[in-house]
């Protein structure tokens, strides 16, 4: 009977030590701040979130849209380099976010670091009008010298410009709107790609609204369009001052980072090279050289984590290719949109007004694919969803491609006209726009298919501890899919000596780099197609055998268990017998 009290005793404080850590507010996240009631404060964290990716959704497309215009027209970049300038700077704004959570979790802290993110924000958004200003039609001294700034200083300015918003656009998208403050432990498959679903429909109609409002600025106040970022970035720094204050900045849990997970991968290698004789043997797993039992320097968890992790490595590589293949949007599609007919019923038609057809498909394709996954994943088979959509979704990319490759055919066909864009006047072509609708519409289906089923097994088939890390290696590999084809535009335009990416469209042949792509995407596709079956079981039987192997994670579960246990036992008016007993 002792021994029964004793247990008694050390599960009720078990009790009391579980209900205490869950109870306990994270920080940045009190409810001190102010007398809202806790919905209220909720309401009020929602709508800040909302705004704040608004204002920043909207200072980034502003850049992306104008970017190749501005590089062509004002800095008299030919289009291979516009292209490499645009894909590179939406590349370190996808690598940025990264690189701010590593700093925020690590080095600085989160409030600090947020301060400064959105210093950067608007000293880099407020940089960009500067060096787009016509300097010569305002700053005239008494002697009427102009005053103007050279190319080299534009371009000096244009590059620090760029460099500091990435950075303050990767600090909002890391500290005041990451993924990780949705509570998304308890969910299945069939929840977690449904959220996904919704959530990436959500991003992409902000994006929509965004497009549409940059194409409304374009058409009738595109004079003043430099104005209005900078006052944009300051309108989104006092909503997140306000979020700061207000204490509503969210704290991931620091389980696991980054260095972690480079460091298991670095030690198993060193390991490997230095003792391969004396461990080749001894081993299940190369990544096993890391644990300390067998001469590493991290525990069991930390490298059972990252083998889990380490599984979905090829996923993550199949997707570069397919990222480079979306980058075609703000690049290869945008020149072939900006040498086309713009004129539409007696005005012209902004360029920027064509990204929405790329979104429309996901915006319609979201609620269909909820009414299937409704009814697939019930059945017992629920993992070959995801890895189907991810299939499906890479060929709509590479025949993406393939329609970009004779829409360019078919342009050079038409006579060209003048048209005059951005105060300068081009020869395009005078087929319309909207022929190159099709393209757009193919790789916004891709997207509404591949991007929340990578996301789903990227969060779902790893350890709870390292899915902000799985994440965010995903990300990483998305940034890499963009500076991937930042390198495919200057091989192409160097080994075909401006051939296949060239100034002037109408006298090169850029079908044939759109056909270099739809080949390789295609061999892409395949590829994963041979590697889906690794992910196809997203089930609990499944999951659990490297998600509830590690100790701590049992013990997290018993101690979930104990705690429903205890909440019964004082919920229950009526004792058995065999508990008064």
């Amino acid at each position: 009977m002792p021994d029964v009290d004793r247990r008694d005793m050390q599960g009720q404080q078990l009790v009391k030590h579980v209900a205490g850590k869950e109870q306990r507010p994270l920080p940045g996240r009190n409810n001190h701040a102010g007398n809202l009631s806790q919905p209220e404060k909720k309401l009020q964290e929602a709508v800040c979130v909302l705004l704040v990716e608004l204002c920043e959704r909207f200072t980034f497309f502003v850049i992306v849209c104008n970017m190749i215009i501005f590089c062509t027209v004002k800095l008299g970049y030919h289009n291979y380099q516009a292209a490499i300038v645009n894909m590179c700077f939406v590349g370190t704004s996808m690598l940025t976010p990264v690189l701010v959570g590593w700093l925020a979790e690590c080095l600085v802290g989160r409030i600090k670091l947020v301060c400064i993110c959105v210093f950067l924000h608007f000293l880099g958004t407020a940089l960009l009008p500067v060096v787009a200003f016509p300097f010569e039609d305002i700053y005239i001294d008494k002697q009427h010298i102009l005053h103007t700034l050279t190319k080299r200083e534009q371009k000096i300015v244009f590059y620090f410009a760029l460099l500091t918003a990435s950075l303050g656009i990767g600090g909002i998208r890391a500290i005041v709107c990451p993924l990780s403050a949705y509570n998304l432990e308890d969910c299945g498959p069939k929840e977690l790609l449904s959220f996904f679903n919704w959530f990436y429909w959500l991003v992409n109609l902000n994006s929509a609204v965004v497009f549409v409002s940059i194409s409304y600025i374009q058409h009738s106040v595109a004079r003043n369009l430099g104005f209005l970022i900078p006052f944009v970035s300051v309108l989104m720094a006092m909503i997140t001052i306000h979020m700061v204050r207000g204490e509503m900045i969210y704290k991931p849990k620091t389980d696991s980072s980054l260095l972690t997970t480079f460091g298991v991968i670095a030690s198993a290698l060193k390991t490997c090279c230095v003792r391969y004789h004396y461990f080749s043997g001894g081993v299940t797993n190369w990544l096993d050289h890391a644990k300390e039992n067998y001469g590493g320097q991290y525990s069991e968890i930390q490298v059972e984590s990252t083998k889990s992790l380490a599984r979905l490595f090829p996923l993550f590589a199949f997707q570069i290719l397919y990222r480079t293949c979306i980058m075609q949007i703000p690049s290869g599609y945008y020149l072939q949109t900006m040498n086309s007919n713009l004129h539409f019923s007696g005005f012209v038609l902004p360029v920027a007004a064509m990204n929405v057809i790329s979104i429309v498909p996901l915006l319609i394709l979201v609620p269909v694919l909820e009414c299937i996954n409704s009814c697939l994943l019930s059945s017992k088979d629920t993992g070959h969803c995801p890895t189907t959509y991810i299939v499906v979704g890479q060929l709509s990319a590479a025949l993406s491609m393939v329609v970009a490759g004779f829409s360019e055919i078919h342009r050079k066909h038409f006579p060209l006209v003048e048209q005059t864009l951005a105060e300068e006047v081009l020869l395009v072509s005078s087929m319309p726009c909207f022929h190159l609708a099709p393209q757009y519409i193919l790789l916004g289906v891709a997207e509404a298919l591949v991007t929340p089923s990578c996301s789903l097994l990227s969060f779902r088939l790893v350890p709870e501890r390292i899915r902000g890390i799985s994440m965010h290696f995903l990300t990483l590999f998305n940034g890499a899919g963009c500076f991937m084809g930042a390198f495919f535009v200057q091989t192409a335009h160097a080994g075909t000596q401006g051939n296949w990416f060239p100034h002037l469209l109408h006298e090169g042949k850029l079908e044939r780099f759109f056909f270099f792509l739809a080949s390789l995407m295609m061999v892409n596709t395949l590829g994963f197609w041979t590697i889906a079956p690794r992910y196809v079981n997203l089930n609990q039987e499944h999951t659990s055998e490297f998600r509830g192997s590690l100790p701590e994670e049992k013990l997290l579960k018993h101690e979930k268990a104990i705690k429903h246990y205890d909440s019964v036992l004082e919920s229950s008016p009526i004792w058995s017998p065999m508990e008064k007993t």
